[in-house]
Parts: structure tokens; C-alpha cells; sequence
């Protein structure tokens, strides 16, 4: 049986709280949020969070903030004033004196620092010391600013072994610099979820950090939907750096190579590639949960083609398939592996292809950055059915995916799970 204390530590869990604390908001004690720089972004109404508009935070943000001083100061309904140290000479309590700012000075304010978020959105599966590189840069490139980290969601025994529970927690033990800015958020499919989330928490400029061959793609992406699914005033795709498999550098180092040589039974290889701060025990560890997730064998066995663990790895071996009509055809649902995005293929070229999400959002890849999927992405309408991980028994979204599995089945519309049982209840 639930005691009391536990029911209410549940409840705050489930409401408007948890959502803040996802967002990485700090409660003001009176029903507003604060983001880490200490602006006024949202407030709670009823069991809501609304975010509010740069005008609204304005206007009641420093009302609370000035209420609460007064409070402090037990000074209700009269002007602010500064306590007095009678134990301090008075020329050292006065505030001092500071310079007039320049007008190119009072363009970079606090304020307007706060209003760009610097993001990443990767697989991480697994994370390498490659990707240390990746949020360093992003580190630098925030200079002080908002900095969130998005592990992406999908999950599978060939390109994606870890969960994103797993991955995370592996994440936060190998970038420890970066534990509060990497975000578990099963909302974050997708790099779009991203920044539409950005644009509604009042973020007016994005820093997108990515790898040098993932630059092109992203920019024109985020671009190109700029001011249709969110609203920036700039939108900068920036580059960590170059990428090169070749190379036995920091720069040759990424999470194909990381898989190849679990699949080879390869620990030493797979060591090299993990930060140097890493120890062997935790590398190990790692290592077999990548096996684990791969469901090989210590004694390794040939259940899948090079190609289909590490495409980058084997080229070859994924064109030969491609252009046998093995993979990737006209019609089949894709995952692009950079952007989280889920489209059907419309368009088929040499090496790359071009495929349109649900909602028309069309992008292209490729071959080597996507993969088939069987799992559709969720929607409103339920048309394309809902991920695995959103199947949970006893739910609405089970109902609709169980039903949209049944040959003939359309969608019910406000289903009572009540009404239904006693309609067909059977009369004794």
C-alpha cells in the first residue's frame, strides 16, 4: 500500500514539475520557472506548463522577482531599500561605481546571450572519444550559454545496441563535464523535435553542432523550415571539426568502427577508441553491453554482414545490396541514423535517397546515413501506428496499434473502454 508522502512525490513526478525538471527549469516557489541563466520562461496553470512569450516573461517576471525581494526584506508595500551593516564603515557598503556602457556593449546583454541555446543530437550508440571532441566544441562554441545534449531514441541489434537509458548513463560516466546537459527526453526523436521545443521555450537564436560531413545536411534542413515549424532569427550549423575513418587520429575515430570491432571480438581496438579518462573495467563493461545489444556470442559468430553493423566499414558491400534492390526501394520506411527523422522513400539516386515524413518533410541521405525500419512514427491521427516503446499494454496507444495489426479495422474515434465493456457484457 502507498503512504501518503509516496502518492504526493508521485504526483509532483507526473505533472507540470516533471516537465520543467526535463527542461532543466528551476521553480521561482511561486508557480513560475526560471531556465539556468535565470529568466523568467514559463509558469504553471492548473496542470499545465505554458511557456510564455519574451513580452509576457517581461512583465511578470520581474513582478515576482520584486514581490520576493520585498518579501525578504519585510518590507511589503514599501520601496526597496539595501540593509545597512552597522558593523561596516559606510563607504564600504556603497555600490560601486561602474563604467557607461558603449553601445556595442549594451547589444550583447545578458539577455540576449540568454535568448541562444546551443544544441547536438546524435546517436552516441556507442559513445566514442570522438564524440568527447563533438561537446567540447559545442562547449566553446555556447561560450556560457545554454548547452543541451540529445542522445537520439532509436534502438536496435545491428546500428543501435544500447538503449537510450543505457546510453545515457554511459554518456554521463564518460563526458562528466557535460552530466547536467545531457537530456533523456523521449520526446527528442528527432533533431526538428528539438527545435520546435527551442523555438516555444523563447530561444531566438540555435547553434547546431555537428560533424563536418553531417554540416551540409543539417544546415539545409534546419534552414529550410525555418520560420514553418519554428522561428529563429539565426540558425548556425557549425562544424567540430573533420571526420575521416582512415585515420588512427581522434578524427578516425566514430561508432562504426566501435560495433566492427565488437562484432570481431576486437577489445583492444574498441579500448583505443573510448576517452582516456575511461578505465579498462569501464570499457569492458561497455564492450559487452554493445555485444549484449548486438546479441553476439563471445565466440563470435557471422550473424550479420559487415555492412549492416558498420556500413561506412564496408561500402562495397552496402552498394552491391543497394543496387540490387536488397535495401532501400521505393516505398520503404527509412530512419535517417544523423537526424532521427522517418520517411517513406520517393526517390532513388546512385548513393543517395530521398524520402518525405508524414508530416511532408522531405529529406535526403545517403545510403550509408539511413536505415529501414519497420517501427512507423507516432502521430495525432494515428495514421502511421506508434514506436514499440510507446506499446505499453493497458493504453490507448496499445489499442490503436493492436487494432491497426487486425486486417479491416478502422480507427475508433473517443473509444470508452467502460461504454464497450458493458455493451457487450454478456446478460445472466
Amino acid at each position: 500500500m502507498k503512504t501518503f508522502f509516496r502518492f504526493l512525490r508521485e504526483a509532483e513526478e507526473t505533472g507540470p514539475a516533471a516537465e520543467a525538471r526535463k527542461r532543466r527549469l528551476k521553480s521561482d516557489g511561486h508557480g513560475g520557472w526560471l531556465d539556468a541563466r535565470g529568466n523568467y520562461v514559463a509558469k504553471t496553470e492548473g496542470k499545465k506548463l505554458r511557456f510564455l512569450s519574451k513580452r509576457e516573461a517581461q512583465d511578470e517576471g520581474p513582478v515576482k522577482q520584486m514581490a520576493q525581494r520585498r518579501a525578504d526584506d519585510n518590507l511589503a508595500g514599501a520601496p526597496l531599500q539595501k540593509r545597512v551593516d552597522p558593523k561596516r564603515p559606510a563607504k564600504a557598503q556603497e555600490a560601486p561605481k561602474t563604467a557607461k556602457k558603449g553601445k556595442e556593449e549594451e547589444q550583447t546583454s545578458d539577455t540576449e546571450l540568454s535568448d541562444a541555446l546551443t544544441v547536438v543530437f546524435g546517436r552516441f550508440n556507442p559513445p566514442t572519444a570522438g564524440h568527447e571532441k563533438l561537446l567540447n566544441q559545442a562547449k566553446t562554441t555556447a561560450a556560457g550559454g545554454d548547452l543541451k545534449i540529445y542522445p537520439s531514441r532509436t534502438q536496435d541489434n545491428k546500428k543501435n545496441p544500447l538503449d537510450v537509458d543505457m546510453k545515457v548513463s554511459y554518456m554521463r560516466k564518460m563526458f562528466k563535464n557535460f552530466e547536467d546537459e545531457i537530456i533523456n527526453d523521449s520526446e527528442m526523436v528527432s533533431i526538428f523535435n528539438v527545435l520546435i521545443a527551442a523555438s516555444e521555450e523563447g530561444y531566438k537564436n540555435v547553434n547546431i553542432v555537428v560533424g563536418a560531413d553531417r554540416q551540409s545536411e543539417f544546415e539545409s534542413l534546419s534552414q529550410k523550415y525555418n520560420g514553418d515549424l519554428y522561428n529563429f532569427d539565426q540558425i548556425r550549423v557549425i562544424s567540430a571539426g573533420p571526420r575521416d575513418d582512415s585515420m588512427d587520429t581522434v578524427e578516425g575515430i566514430s561508432s562504426s568502427k566501435q560495433r566492427k570491432a565488437v562484432i570481431e571480438d576486437d577489445f583492444e581496438s574498441f579500448k583505443k577508441g573510448t576517452p582516456k579518462s575511461m578505465t579498462d573495467a569501464d570499457a569492458q563493461a561497455l564492450f559487452d553491453a554493445v555485444r549484449t545489444g548486438m546479441k553476439q556470442k563471445k565466440k563470435v559468430k557471422e550473424e550479420y554482414d559487415l555492412w549492416e553493423v558498420a556500413p561506412k566499414q564496408d561500402p562495397r558491400g552496402l552498394r552491391e545490396n543497394y543496387r540490387a534492390g536488397n535495401i532501400f526501394n521505393i516505398g520503404d520506411l527509412v530512419e535517417s541514423l544523423n537526424t532521427g527523422l522517418i520517411g517513406r522513400i520517393m526517390r532513388k539516386g546512385t548513393n543517395y535517397l530521398i524520402a518525405v515524413t508524414e508530416s511532408n518533410v522531405m529529406f535526403k541521405s545517403w545510403i550509408h546515413d539511413v536505415m529501414e525500419t519497420k517501427i512507423k512514427p507516432a502521430s495525432k491521427t494515428g495514421k502511421w501506428g506508434v514506436p514499440a516503446n510507446q506499446r505499453e499494454v493497458g493504453t490507448a496507444a496499445h489499442r490503436k496499434y493492436a487494432q491497426s495489426m487486425v486486417p479491416g479495422q478502422g480507427e475508433i474515434k473517443n473509444f470508452n473502454i467502460r461504454e464497450f465493456i458493458n455493451r457487450h457484457r454478456v446478460k445472466r
